[in-house]
């Protein structure tokens, strides 16, 4: 589960990558119980809007996935990626394999000194994935001609094809 701010702008990263074989957007690391997305937007419910996302570790790599993570959005931004402000739009990992925790950090500490500010991502066991309402997904996909995602997921996304070449 990864949490990178708004969850259309992840989910439209990770979907173009060979290897990403689903991807579902949702809630994670908050204590509601199935939290809406105007709760989770509300920053009450302690949630992060987060993408989960299953990939085949013959075709990608969990360091792979961790690349384009952070290359994706701004690790050293608390509660906010751009515009989007909030708690809801941390930088997190949320992981459910214990053995990935330690591979995890090790990538993170890989990392640090590529950026001038801490990076802020927090890393923690996945206790529940609450799956967005219907709506959010491949929101991107859907609704090319959104001012969002026109002026935010567009050029993230050509970013991303740049520097990956996909």
């Amino acid at each position: 589960m990864l949490g990178g701010g708004c969850f259309w702008c992840t989910e439209a990263v990770f979907k173009l990558f060979p290897g990403v074989v689903r991807t579902d957007p949702g809630y994670a690391g908050g204590h509601t119980k199935n939290p809406t997305y105007k709760e989770v937007c509300s920053g009450k419910t302690g949630h992060a809007e987060v993408l989960k996302v299953e990939y085949d570790p013959d075709r990608i790599s969990l360091d792979k996935v961790l690349e384009i993570f952070f290359a994706m959005h701004d690790p050293t931004s608390t509660d906010r990626q751009g515009n989007d402000v909030g708690a809801q739009y941390r930088s997190a990992i949320f992981y459910t394999d214990d053995a990935d925790r330690a591979k995890i950090d090790s990538y993170i500490d890989s990392i640090r000194g590529e950026y001038s500010k801490p990076v802020v991502t927090t890393v923690g066991k996945l206790d529940t994935f609450y799956p967005a309402e219907s709506t959010h997904k491949d929101y991107f996909a859907r609704n090319p001609l959104q001012p969002y995602c026109m002026l935010v997921i567009g050029p993230k996304v050509r970013k991303i094809r740049k520097e990956f070449g996909v």
